[in-house]
């Protein structure tokens, strides 16, 4: 599904990795958000754009907050560039999950990052059987899944990224 860029700022909010990439410097690690309703699972990916990994979940608050909170790893992480999952239901619409994800990426522009929003209808089900196929607990995959998700849907964009001519 593509839809035309939302620019605001000096940061573009796409569904479209090629305008997403053009928005990019050439290399520079990159960050992904799995947005849940009480958490956010965070991942990042190294500068040559090879791999991602997850990080922490953070729980979820109000957005000023959890926007000092990203803005912290993004200083930290020298992040260029933010992947938000865009939960999108089965059939390719839009869910209230995905106005509010939409809503979200819109606040996060402040920070003048380009963003893209991943298409992400399987990542938290090909997590967790991958999670439960390891004989991961109940209890341990409901700390990770949302990184784990954030990491699955990073590493979704970030070989679309390096796919593209």
């Amino acid at each position: 599904m593509s839809e035309p860029n939302a620019n605001i700022g000096a940061a573009i909010i796409t569904t479209s990795a090629s305008d997403f990439r053009a928005a990019l410097p050439m290399a520079g690690r990159l960050m992904a958000l799995d947005m849940g309703s009480k958490t956010i699972g965070v991942a990042f990916c190294d500068a040559g754009w090879s791999f991602a990994s997850a990080d922490k979940t953070m729980p979820r608050g109000k957005f000023m907050r959890d926007k000092e909170r990203l803005n912290e790893h993004i200083q930290k992480q020298n992040i260029t560039g933010i992947v938000i999952g865009l939960p999108l239901s089965l059939d390719g619409r839009d869910t209230p999950q995905t106005q509010s994800t939409r809503a979200f990426a819109r606040n996060l522009t402040i920070l003048g990052l380009p963003i893209l929003l991943w298409d992400e209808r399987w990542s938290t089900l090909a997590v967790e059987r991958e999670m439960i196929a390891a004989d991961i607990s109940r209890a341990k995959r409901s700390a990770q899944i949302d990184a784990k998700a954030a990491e699955y849907i990073l590493q979704g964009a970030i070989d679309a990224l390096v796919a593209l001519p």
